[in-house]
């Protein structure tokens, strides 16, 4: 190996390893004490537009307020889970809260707070897509845990027409 190689390689080995060290500094997991740390709840909230796109309310205070509610309803759903189901779900929503984890995830390129809604949805297409099965489940649990949470509210169902169960 040449002596300007070694140094290349040695240069690149640094500027790695110092950014990875730096990434693992800044990562915080998205669950700690019982609850959504406020990443994983910008993550989880822009996700949740997102996927209920559609079936959310248009008047902003309306919307607001749905999504704070089932944010607490997928806090609960979470506080539910198994310990290392609920860590795992933890280090997924931190991961994706930091720009390197969101970009390799979810292909945004954008902070979540501005990243469009077309954006978050390309994002959550890719993942559906993606060769990489680490990210088409991610999708699909994610996904998955908002509609089931979401469309499980008996408070919802107006808003969607529907009824409700019949009784029998």
């Amino acid at each position: 190996m040449q002596r300007r190689t070694f140094l290349r390689v040695g240069l690149g080995s640094a500027l790695v390893l110092g950014s990875l060290g730096a990434g693992l500094w800044w990562w915080r997991p998205g669950w700690a004490d019982g609850q959504f740390t406020p990443g994983a709840r910008r993550v989880l909230v822009r996700l949740c537009e997102a996927v209920l796109a559609c079936t959310l309310p248009e008047e902003d205070a309306a919307r607001a307020r749905v999504l704070e509610g089932l944010i607490a309803r997928l806090e609960g759903f979470a506080a539910g889970l198994p310990a290392a189901t609920r860590a795992e779900l933890g280090q997924l929503l931190g991961l994706m809260a930091l720009p390197p984890g969101r970009r390799w995830l979810v292909g945004l390129a954008q902070d979540w707070d501005r990243a469009s809604l077309a954006q978050v949805q390309a994002g959550l297409e890719q993942m559906r897509q993606s060769a990489w099965v680490l990210r088409r489940q991610a999708y699909h649990a994610l996904r998955d845990m908002i509609n089931a949470t979401y469309f499980s509210d008996p408070a919802q169902w107006p808003l969607l027409g529907y009824p409700g169960p019949a009784d029998l």
